[in-house]
């Protein structure tokens, strides 16, 4: 009998410190050899010219979740991991999404439930705090760490879902107290009220002024404010979807400071713009996410926070509406920018267009591609080494790209249920031409091969991302006698 169930021959084979043409012997659901003439596998793949990645980690997307407005989105689990599988992707981390009055402990048992029917790629999830009542921190919120749920949501915005300060801090000290991960939406929700208000006051109604509502300065504000919290108590922060130059600025400088923050931006702000929202008629809607689409100074500056290490990681922030009365149109054919539902499709497309933009173009090199859509999101959210990289050991998450092959995105039906992508027409070389998920192929020439449900869930502890470095706000120091009565 063949020593190893699967092996891929000759492949380029990419993680983020390491390029290395050689077989890959897999056994059950790991990866077991890395080498060269390894013996035989009951199934060969010659790959030749082909590249290896480790499986995409996509750690911020909005799947089966329902809105504060009660709008669900388009994609359920099974709908939002097939087009994931398609894409390359086999990790996710979603939100368990609390609405005010709600029991966390039922929300999230209530979104495992939809994971366990649908999911086909393995999955964690992020539990969004909106109610951070006493009984929340204290009773329910602990219980779900010891579960393998170890980073929580705050939103800084938004009527039905921002957390105000005070409450954020007390958040943000339960978090600490049990080494959780606070990942932040930081926009400034005064500035965003004040101009919509005077937008739709004066008849601005269309697409094209969503960007105009989400003040640029507001950004800014609310992420040099996130820091200030973080570094008051020493709490680690993910600072969610950075959109613009000035963020860039403030997070390079903490960071630069030994503050213990981490920020992402997503595939759309690096290769959208405010102007694809400048479109006749309600058409625009396709391209409305929070924040929104920005200038070109802004994508070179997030290009270049990549590049220098400020931002660690590019997710999709998938967030599917379709452009009819179940989604974006909910309110009527021609609604305003404030009453359109924000967010993109982009699971699928999220590694392709990353492939064509950073390798395939030149700017970045395959390990750093691996980095930060794989490598750097696995180690953040503690799912490292079992996934995000390609080694000994490690779940044989696995990507075969064929690097030459040119594809032309096309507007329509994809394997999410948008209905649409704002990628329509841009054509990208380097797909991925087969895709495994623990050992096992998952897609093979454009076919999905596994059934809904068998994803997994993978509880994590907050690992060392999640860890405060100990340096606590001089006020807040437990050797004087007014800081220990405030850590009680």
């Amino acid at each position: 009998m063949p020593p190893f169930d699967l092996v891929i021959r000759g492949a380029r084979i990419a993680t983020a410190s390491d390029l290395v043409t050689a077989d890959l012997a897999i056994r059950g659901e790991t990866i077991a050899a890395i080498g060269r003439a390894l013996p035989s596998g009951r199934r060969e793949i010659e790959a030749s010219g082909y590249i290896v990645t480790p499986g995409g980690v996509d750690a911020h997307c909005h799947i089966e979740q329902l809105a504060a407005t009660g709008l669900r989105n388009a994609d359920s689990f099974e709908s939002a991991t097939r087009a994931a599988a398609h894409g390359g992707t086999t990790t996710v981390i979603p939100f368990a999404a609390q609405h005010r009055g709600m029991s966390l402990e039922k929300v999230v048992s209530e979104y495992h439930e939809a994971a366990e029917r649908g999911a086909i790629v393995d999955y964690a999830f992020h539990v969004i705090v909106t109610d951070p009542r006493p009984q929340i921190l204290e009773q329910e919120l602990p219980p779900l760490v010891r579960a393998g749920h170890s980073s929580l949501k705050l939103f800084m915005t938004y009527d039905r879902l921002r957390v105000e300060d005070d409450r954020l801090l007390d958040v943000m000290w339960a978090a600490r107290r049990h080494g959780c991960m606070v990942c932040m939406h930081a926009e400034n929700h005064g500035m965003i009220a004040w101009t919509s208000r005077r937008l739709l006051e004066r008849g601005y109604t269309a697409p094209r002024y969503h960007a105009v509502s989400h003040p640029r300065y507001g950004e800014a504000e609310a992420v040099n404010r996130a820091i200030a919290f973080s570094a008051f108590l020493d709490q680690p922060i993910m600072l969610f979807h950075l959109s613009t130059r000035e963020a860039v600025e403030i997070v390079h400088r903490a960071r630069g400071a030994g503050h213990k923050i981490f920020a992402e931006t997503c595939t759309q702000y690096l290769l959208l713009g405010a102007a694809d929202l400048d479109r006749p008629g309600i058409e625009g809607a396709m391209w409305m996410c929070s924040p929104p689409l920005r200038e070109p100074g802004d994508r070179e500056a997030l290009w270049q926070g990549l590049e220098n290490g400020t931002l660690q990681l590019v997710s999709s922030d998938h967030a599917p509406y379709r452009m009819d009365e179940t989604g974006k149109l909910a309110k009527g054919p021609n609604p305003s920018f404030k009453e359109i539902a924000n967010g993109l499709p982009g699971i699928e497309l999220r590694l392709p267009l990353l492939f064509d933009a950073m390798v395939s173009s030149g700017r970045m090199d395959l390990c750093r591609f691996v980095e930060l859509t794989a490598a750097a999101p696995a180690r953040i959210y503690n799912l490292h080494p079992k996934k995000g990289t390609v080694a000994v050991g490690a779940d044989a998450d696995l990507v075969l790209w064929d690097p030459a092959l040119e594809v032309t995105i096309e507007q329509g039906l994809r394997y999410d249920n948008a209905g649409y992508t704002p990628y329509a027409g841009r054509k990208v070389r380097g797909w991925p031409v087969m895709v495994l998920r623990r050992g096992e192929v998952i897609v093979e020439k454009g076919e999905l091969r596994a059934r809904p449900g068998s994803g997994r869930f993978l509880p994590r502890t907050g690992g060392e991302a999640a860890k405060p470095t100990g340096r606590l706000a001089p006020e807040l120091d437990p050797s004087r006698n007014f800081g220990a009565v405030l850590l009680d």
